[in-house]
């Protein structure tokens, strides 16, 4: 018995274009941004014209489902490699309008030299050649009279003759009789072996992940409103990056702006906050992981298939719920109070700018705390104070870095279990031990990484303590990373250079300052004696070197709050080993008393 999972099957053209105009054949990206240049669709007809291959297709069939009468349902093919292709053959050929990157509907549209047998896109000029065929999708169109436009043609073109133009024309509409290869999978094939083959086949390597499949199910299905959920999804992710292209969906779109769906993003176009953009793909994993209290975006994909996990069948009625509570989680997800909740909490954790969060797995999984914590109906203050400490701690540890789907799976059954509060404790307890504060996180503030998330926490624990920069009085920690303000190398660069030090010596977390630039000029590459000697003098009365510190207490503070050891006035270059290692123990333990007052 033979093991093929897939059937190889020549289609015409025409017969494809047939599918899609009678949803046989689903294109999820019909709904998204077009991605081609327009000159690929030129080429893609192109090859078209002179017999060329174009690859194949490559479709996933749905599975059959069983209906409420015990009858089975037929799935549709799902396009899982070629949606460039075929959405270029039906916008060029049929007619049909794209949607540009701004979600803007535009047409396409391909001219053609029949004395030469040629396409280009069409611009202004060759709108007024009468040697060009404006866009061949008229030419496809059915009630096009072939003799009429001939003859027409003729006209216009002395030179022609008509058997010339006709002869060209039907050489043209042959390209509907054109075969593409169609690779058809086996509905029951799971996501991994579907995406392996895909990487295989495709000679882009493109890779395709659980969340692009579910957005290609949920698409699919129009009896639920699939093909709304899937705008919806796809409209937060682009307008939380471009509030303003909400004009031109309004415009363009006017279906989808009459569902609750639209209402529900609307406040995004006065929206500037980029702490937290979310694609398609977190919106996915929090509203399903939220609602349904699974981690793995497999499942989704299994379960928008109507498949029973008891009984390994597939059922209308599982179809129906998921789309149903799918929907309801989308909508939690876009909710302007919820939304901007989670991101009044991130900032109230010392987390401002975007530059500081490196991990959007960690933003998710708050989100999901901060909605299962609602449906609890905990009190604000437990809400608050348990994302924050959440997120916190998933930085801190890495939770979400390796394999996110397990953690999120074996996290959200435990808080189901156990409940938000007790497996909190239980974690921070094991993982937040005096051996991490004391011997671990030291070890891993040992790195030249700007971007170490262990540094990230350590610039929120000096914003929510109110600190102030390097060396100045006025200007807070929190105001010159909103404003972009410099590193500082407490021992200067240069200075460390001219000394033998490596890059990954003299550029450690342990050696950075936040500071204003205009302190960053002033110290300029004088060693640590040097520059804090004057600072001394400074505020004892003498000449003001650096910054507006004018008191011995006011200076004491600010190297106290910016974590500076003691002895920094007398150290020289080859102390400078001995600086790193004081002040990471000194990092670690302003880290942890962050933590505690979280």
């Amino acid at each position: 018995m033979s093991s093929q999972k897939y059937a190889i099957t020549p289609y015409s053209i025409e017969t494809l274009l047939n599918w899609v105009q009678a949803g046989e054949i689903a294109i999820p990206e019909i709904q998204r941004p077009f991605v081609w240049d327009t000159s690929k669709v030129r080429d893609l007809l192109d090859s078209l014209l002179k017999g060329y291959p174009v690859g194949y297709l490559i479709t996933w069939q749905n599975p059959s489902v069983r209906l409420r009468d015990g009858t089975s349902a037929a799935g549709k093919r799902i396009l899982i490699d070629g949606q460039q292709r075929m959405t270029a053959l039906t916008a060029a050929v049929l007619g049909h309008e794209i949607v540009t990157k701004d979600y803007q509907r535009a047409r396409i549209r391909i001219a053609y030299h029949p004395l030469e047998a040629r396409f280009e896109v069409l611009n202004s000029i060759l709108a007024k050649n009468a040697a060009w065929f404006p866009d061949i999708a008229d030419l496809f169109d059915q009630k096009t009279s072939r003799y009429e436009t001939v003859n027409k043609y003729c006209a216009n073109n002395p030179e022609a003759t008509p058997d010339e133009v006709h002869r060209s024309l039907e050489r043209l509409f042959m390209i509907k009789s054109n075969q593409i290869g169609v690779i058809g999978l086996d509905s029951s094939l799971d996501i991994a072996t579907v995406t392996e083959i895909f990487i295989r086949v495709n000679s882009m390597g493109v890779e395709l992940n659980e969340a692009d499949f579910a957005m290609s199910r949920i698409a699919v299905n129009m009896r639920y409103g699939g093909h709304k959920l899937r705008k919806a999804i796809d409209y937060f992710d682009h307008l939380s990056r471009k509030p303003e292209a909400f004009g031109a969906i309004q415009r363009n779109d006017t279906e989808f702006a009459a569902t609750d769906y639209f209402s529900a993003l609307a406040w995004l176009k006065d929206e500037n906050d980029d702490l937290y953009d979310p694609t398609f793909v977190d919106i996915l994993r929090v509203a399903f992981t939220s609602q349904f209290k699974r981690g793995r975006l497999a499942d989704l994909v299994a379960l928008l298939s109507g498949r029973n996990f008891d009984t390994r069948q597939h059922e209308e009625d599982i179809v129906e719920d998921t789309f149903t509570r799918l929907s309801a989680g989308v909508l939690r997800f876009m909710n302007e109070t919820n939304f901007k909740r989670l991101i009044m909490i991130i900032k109230s954790a010392g987390f401002v700018s975007p530059s500081m969060i490196t991990s959007k797995n960690a933003l998710n999984f708050a989100y999901i705390l901060l909605l299962h914590l609602r449906d609890e109906r905990a009190p604000y203050d437990v809400v608050d104070r348990c994302v924050r400490r959440w997120f916190v701690m998933s930085i801190l540890t890495e939770r979400y870095s390796g394999s996110p789907e397990s953690t999120f799976s074996q996290d959200i059954e435990q808080i189901k279990r156990h409940g938000v509060e007790p497996y909190l404790n239980s974690l921070t307890d094991g993982l937040l031990s005096e051996s991490f504060w004391g011997v671990t996180l030291p070890q891993r503030l040992e790195t030249t990484a700007i971007n170490s998330p262990f540094f990230q926490v350590y610039k929120a624990a000096q914003i929510k303590t109110n600190d102030r920069g390097f060396l100045s009085r006025d200007i807070s920690i929190r105001e010159l990373i909103e404003n972009r303000s410099d590193v500082h190398h407490v021992f200067p660069k240069d200075y460390l250079k001219k000394h033998g030090r490596s890059k990954t010596e003299y550029n450690q977390i342990a050696n950075y300052v936040i500071a204003e630039s205009p302190i960053n000029i002033q110290i300029g590459n004088r060693e640590p004696a040097i520059y804090f000697g004057q600072l001394r003098e400074q505020v004892s009365g003498g000449s003001r070197h650096y910054g507006n510190i004018t008191s011995p207490d006011e200076l004491d503070a600010n190297l106290e709050m910016n974590c500076i050891p003691e002895g920094i006035e007398t150290m020289t270059e080859a102390d400078y080993p001995r600086f790193l290692a004081l002040r990471r123990r000194l990092m670690a333990a302003k880290i942890k008393r962050f933590f505690e007052l979280l």
